[in-house]
């Protein structure tokens, strides 16, 4: 038997995310569209709210979405080391989200890989008559 190597996350949409888009369908169809794309490019909705806000930021030119703004002082040296140590809190964030990204598609690869298992042994169990 052939194995897929293809990726089917496209076809399990997250619930969360069918509902969002039913109700920015209903509600305000642009936003449903948004929601839609969102979901079919294979992003969680609750992704989609910091993504935003990104971008909101980059589009401004405020600071990147960091919860941490600089505080500018009179000092230089003070002001590039707060500076540095936002930079380095950034890393951290960026850091965590590819880990949690990174999980999220561990887990979902290891769920796969169980539902293959287990339909093999379907079917082993079906060709010897049980």
């Amino acid at each position: 038997m052939k194995k897929s190597t293809k990726n089917h996350n496209c076809n399990r949409w997250p619930k969360a995310n069918i509902l969002a888009t039913v109700l920015g369908l209903i509600f305000f169809w642009p936003i449903g569209l948004v929601i839609l794309f969102w979901s079919w490019s294979g992003r969680h909705v609750k992704d989609l709210p910091a993504a935003a806000k990104q971008k909101w930021h980059e589009w401004t030119g405020e600071n990147t979405g960091s919860a941490f703004k600089a505080a500018s002082t009179d000092n230089e040296v003070f002001n590039e080391y707060q500076n540095t140590q936002y930079d380095r809190i950034r890393e951290i964030e960026e850091e965590i989200q590819t880990r949690a990204s990174a999980f999220q598609t561990f887990r979902s690869q290891a769920k796969r890989r169980a539902q293959e298992k287990e339909f093999e042994e379907f079917m082993d169990s079906a060709a010897k008559g049980g």
